[in-house]
C-alpha cells in the first residue's frame, strides 16, 4: 500500500510539472494591450476645440464604451480555452456524525430482541484529491489557437471603433460649425434685407419707386426671417447630435482659421492609397481574421472524429470511529451498557489512462463539419465584399480630397466676386439703374456663396480624415493636426 501511495504521489507531481512546461499550441502574443481602466469623467468646458471634444468622447461615448467592453469580454476567451489543456486538481473533504438509539422489538424488523436497546454512534472525517489532465484532444488544441484569433479580431474591431469615433466626432463637430455659419449668414441676410426694405419704403414715400418694389422687399424680408428661424433650429439639432456623444452641450466651438493649408494626399498616388487600405483597413482585417476563425472551426469539428486521451488519478484518506452500546433487561445473562468501539483508517488511491473514440454519432459530427465549411464560405464572400467596398471608399476619398481643394479655392474666389457684384448692384440701385429685385438677388447669391465656401472647407477636412480611416492610419495625431487649423 505504501509503495502504491508513493507511486501515485510521484505520478501526480510529474503530471503537474509536465503540464506547466507542456508545449501547448498557442497564438502569437496579443498585439494591442487591453484598454486602460476607466478614469473619472472630466467636466465639459464652456468652450472647446476638436481635440478637446475628441478626448471627452473617448471617456463618454456609449457606443465606444460598448466596443471597449466587448473587447474586454472577448479577451477572456483565450485563458478559458487554455484551462481545458491544463491540469484540474480538486480537493474533497468529509466530516459526518451519525447517532441512533434503537429500542428492541420484533427481531425480524430491528435485529434486537424485545426488551433490549442499542445505541450507535459514528464519526467520520477524511479528505480526497482528484486530478485530471488532458493528454490528447485535437479539438481543444485548435480551440486554443482559435481563441487567440478571436482576441486578435476583438482588438482590431476595438481599434476600428476608435477610428469610427474619430470621424463621428469630427462630422458632428463640423456640422455644428456649419449650422453656426448658416445662422450667421441668414442673420446677416435678414439684416441687409431689412435695411433694403426700409430704404424701399422711404423711396416709395417720396415717389421714386413703385409699390411693387416695396412688396418684393417685404416678401424677401419675410423669407429671410423664416430662413433664420430654420437655421436656429438646425443649429440646436446639431448641438444635440454632438451632445449625444459627449453627454453635455458645449456652448462655443473653435472654428477654422481664415486660411489653413490645403494639402494634397501624401503620396499623391491613388493606387498607393488603395494598396495601403487593402493591407491596413481595420474593418477588412477584422473580417479576414473572422475567415481564419471559420477555417479553424472546420479543423475543430473534424477533431471530433479523433480519439481523446485523458489521465485521471485520485487519493483518499478517511478515519471512521464507531461506538455501539447494547443494553439488556435485568436478569439477562449478558453484560449491559458495555460499549464496543472500532476505528478504521481506510486509505485509497487510483489512477487511469482513458481513451475515448467516437465510432458513430448518428451523423452529428458530419453535419457540424459541413456547417462550419458553409460558414467559412460565407466569411470568404464577406471578405471579398468588404475588400471591394474598401477599395471603392479609398478611391472615392482620394478623389474627394483632390476635388475639395479645388472647390475650396474656387468658392473662396466666388465669395469675393459676389461681394463685389453686390456692392456694384447697390451702387446701381442708388443711382436708379438697378431695381430692388436686383439687389435682393445679389444679396442671396452672396449668402449662398458664403455658405458653400464654409461647407467646402469642412468637407475637405472630413474627406482627408476619411482617406486616412480607409487606409487604417487615422489616429489622435491626425485629430490634433486638424485641431491646429481651428481657433476660438
Amino acid at each position: 500500500m505504501t509503495h502504491m501511495k508513493r507511486m501515485l504521489t510521484t505520478a501526480i507531481a510529474g503530471l503537474l510539472t509536465a503540464a506547466a512546461h507542456a508545449q501547448v499550441p498557442s497564438p502569437a502574443p496579443d498585439q494591442v494591450p487591453p484598454p486602460a481602466p476607466a478614469q473619472p469623467v472630466a467636466p465639459v468646458p464652456p468652450s472647446a476645440s476638436l481635440i478637446d471634444v475628441y478626448k471627452l468622447a473617448l471617456d463618454r461615448d456609449p457606443a465606444f464604451k460598448q466596443a471597449e467592453a466587448q473587447y474586454l469580454v472577448t479577451s477572456q476567451v483565450k485563458p478559458q480555452a487554455r484551462s481545458f489543456l491544463l491540469p484540474n486538481l480538486g480537493l474533497t473533504g468529509v466530516v459526518s456524525h451519525t447517532y441512533s438509539d434503537t429500542p428492541g422489538g420484533a427481531l425480524s424488523t430491528t435485529g434486537i430482541p424485545a426488551g433490549n436497546r442499542s445505541v450507535f454512534d459514528r464519526n467520520v472525517n477524511g479528505f480526497g484529491l482528484n486530478l485530471s489532465q488532458t493528454v490528447f484532444d485535437w479539438g481543444q488544441f485548435k480551440t486554443l489557437d482559435q481563441a487567440g484569433k478571436r482576441v486578435a479580431q476583438a482588438e482590431t474591431t476595438y481599434e476600428a471603433a476608435k477610428q469610427d469615433l474619430t470621424t463621428r466626432v469630427a462630422t458632428r463637430y463640423f456640422a455644428v460649425l456649419q449650422a453656426e455659419d448658416n445662422l450667421a449668414s441668414a442673420r446677416s441676410a435678414r439684416e441687409a434685407i431689412s435695411r433694403q426694405l426700409e430704404q424701399a419704403q422711404r423711396r416709395f414715400e417720396v415717389g421714386l419707386i413703385a409699390i411693387t418694389d416695396v412688396q418684393q422687399a417685404q416678401a424677401a424680408y419675410d423669407t429671410a426671417v423664416a430662413t433664420e428661424i430654420q437655421a436656429q433650429q438646425t443649429l440646436a439639432t446639431n448641438h444635440e447630435f454632438l451632445r449625444e456623444i459627449i453627454g453635455e452641450d458645449i456652448a462655443k466651438l473653435a472654428g477654422p482659421k481664415e486660411d489653413f493649408p490645403l494639402r494634397n494626399p501624401d503620396p499623391q498616388n491613388q493606387q498607393e492609397w488603395v494598396q495601403r487600405a487593402l493591407s491596413n483597413n481595420l474593418t477588412l482585417n477584422a473580417q479576414r481574421i473572422a475567415l481564419d476563425i471559420a477555417n479553424e472551426q472546420i479543423s475543430i469539428d473534424r477533431g471530433s472524429r479523433l480519439p481523446k486521451v485523458t489521465f485521471s488519478a485520485g487519493y483518499s484518506n478517511q478515519t471512521t470511529d464507531t461506538t455501539q452500546t447494547l443494553y439488556f433487561p435485568p436478569g439477562s445473562p449478558f453484560p449491559s451498557g458495555i460499549p464496543s468501539q472500532s476505528t478504521q483508517y481506510p486509505v485509497g488511491n487510483n489512477w487511469s489512462l482513458n481513451l475515448t473514440f467516437p465510432l458513430y454519432t448518428g451523423g452529428l459530427n458530419s453535419a457540424k463539419i459541413q456547417t462550419s465549411v458553409y460558414n467559412a464560405r460565407l466569411s470568404q464572400q464577406t471578405v471579398e465584399q468588404i475588400t471591394r467596398q474598401t477599395e471603392r471608399q479609398t478611391r472615392d476619398a482620394y478623389l474627394t480630397v483632390i476635388s475639395d481643394i479645388s472647390r475650396v479655392r474656387a468658392l473662396k474666389q466666388s465669395v469675393e466676386s459676389n461681394r463685389t457684384a453686390l456692392r456694384a448692384t447697390e451702387a446701381g440701385f442708388e443711382v436708379g439703374t438697378q431695381t430692388t429685385v436686383d439687389v435682393l438677388v445679389a444679396q442671396n447669391a452672396l449668402r449662398l456663396a458664403e455658405t458653400d465656401y464654409a461647407q467646402s472647407r469642412y468637407n475637405y477636412l472630413l474627406a482627408a480624415m476619411a482617406l486616412k480611416q480607409a487606409s487604417g492610419s487615422l489616429n489622435e495625431q491626425d485629430v490634433a493636426e486638424v485641431d491646429s487649423f481651428l481657433q476660438q
